[in-house]
């Protein structure tokens, strides 16, 4: 029988976690102009936003996904080939400067945590994502951000191997082109997490 919605978010199990949603990947200073532009049709930053109030409201909490490189690239294995491409920018996603910063409209709060990385495509292996969700006792993860295309089906994937539920907030994540990233939901993100609405998470969170 399949679990419900408020079963999985409500009383307070789960934690909304937005991954990359940073001026360097999808705002001002973006390096990727196409995803960016998904993520204004979409609505994701708006969507986002109005989850992570609503989630603040109901004592759930939020964890913000980031990443961002040295100028020196140490500690960034070039293991892929995107990893390659993005790490031959100098200029791609520098700590300390404002392409890594959150973009200002999701309203971060001093109550979000973040848990930032400097390898890889996704955002639990080698961070503090997972004991900082099981310290805060999460069983269930809601997914915001980009892009569906990667990072957030490697989020999924990543949190089932470790036990979590997984929810994707559909109308805030993103990826590119638009029809695949459809069909990557559909067929595959689909298989491993419960797919809704903004609206319905917030509906299904604890009065």
């Amino acid at each position: 029988m399949p679990i419900s919605l408020s079963d999985l978010v409500g009383d307070r199990r789960a934690a909304v976690l937005t991954m990359e949603i940073q001026r360097g990947v999808v705002g001002d200073l973006s390096s990727f102009p196409e995803l960016a532009h998904e993520v204004e049709r979409v609505g994701v930053v708006r969507h986002s936003a109005r989850l992570l109030s609503a989630a603040r409201r109901a004592g759930v909490p939020v964890v913000h996904c980031t990443a961002g490189f040295r100028s020196d690239r140490l500690g960034s294995p070039v293991n892929a080939p995107l990893m390659t491409a993005v790490l031959r920018r100098p200029e791609h996603l520098l700590e300390e400067t404002a392409a890594v910063e959150l973009i200002a409209a999701l309203g971060a709060e001093p109550t979000d945590l973040v848990s930032h990385r400097r390898h890889g495509v996704s955002p639990f292996v080698g961070t503090t994502l997972d004991p900082t969700l099981r310290a805060l006792g999460v069983s269930t993860v809601v997914a915001t951000g980009v892009s569906v295309n990667l990072g957030i089906i490697g989020l999924a994937v990543e949190a089932v191997d470790l036990g979590y539920r997984v929810v994707v907030a559909t109308d805030a994540v993103a990826g590119v082109p638009a029809d695949y990233a459809d069909q990557v939901m559909r067929h595959t993100l689909s298989l491993v997490a419960t797919l809704a609405t903004v609206d319905d998470i917030i509906g299904a969170f604890a009065p």
